[in-house]
């Protein structure tokens, strides 16, 4: 009778087992990557040395998504232990697709609070430097709720202001609890797992980037 209850109450609530897997990157992948602009010749990491890998979340919607990411092979194993041990503290993710669904742009992807790794990017516009993404070796989770505030203070995202301060409400939202602040259970696992937090970077801060 209570589980009829919690149905009736949240009739998306769906429940299961963490599930997750790691495959090569097909001819499929591979030309959604090309076609998606977030992959080409010339990039310093090769499709042979990356993995798609897929593994279920809680989202913010009261139910589980399988999601998708790309990273490089070294990382792989690594990740997937990661989000399960975020699944099992109930950790939520808007949404995890590939940024080759928004044309290797960066800037939509984050507009759309996509939570994603590999993209061979520059660090930022008008840099040289290859960005970890462009290895595959970096994560950006949770963008909106997560930004990046540069030395002065500012965010670029609209969205993200509402997150400007870096602090937890009680009884709150998904979207705050989507919110890494020093010392969360998401933060520490990350660092168990020898993961680097944005969010201890400084002058600036990059709360939503992790990387190894």
């Amino acid at each position: 009778m209570k589980m009829i209850l919690v149905c009736l109450l949240f009739p998306y609530m769906v429940f299961g087992k963490f599930e997750a897997s790691i495959k090569p990157i097909n001819k499929y992948i591979k030309q959604r990557m090309v076609e998606g602009k977030s992959w080409h010749k010339g990039c310093p990491v090769d499709i042979k040395d990356l993995r798609y890998i897929r593994v279920k979340h809680r989202n913010f919607y009261r139910s589980e998504r399988m999601g998708e990411m790309i990273v490089h092979k070294d990382v792989a194993q690594d990740l997937v232990n990661i989000f399960r041990e975020l699944y099992t503290i109930k950790y939520p993710i808007r949404q995890m697709r590939l940024v080759s669904d928004f044309s290797g742009n960066d800037w939509k992807s984050i507009e759309a609070d996509n939570t994603s790794a590999f993209n061979c990017r520059n660090v930022s516009t008008g840099q040289k430097k290859w960005s970890k993404h462009a290895y595959g070796k970096a994560i950006d989770i949770n963008p909106i709720e997560n930004p990046f505030i540069n030395r002065k203070g500012h965010i670029a995202h609209i969205q993200s202001y509402l997150y400007k301060k870096r602090k937890h409400k009680k009884n709150s939202a998904f979207t705050n609890k989507a919110m890494l602040v020093k010392k969360d259970k998401a933060i520490k696992i990350f660092e168990k797992h020898g993961w680097q937090w944005g969010g201890n970077f400084s002058p600036y801060k990059d709360y939503q980037h992790f990387s190894k």
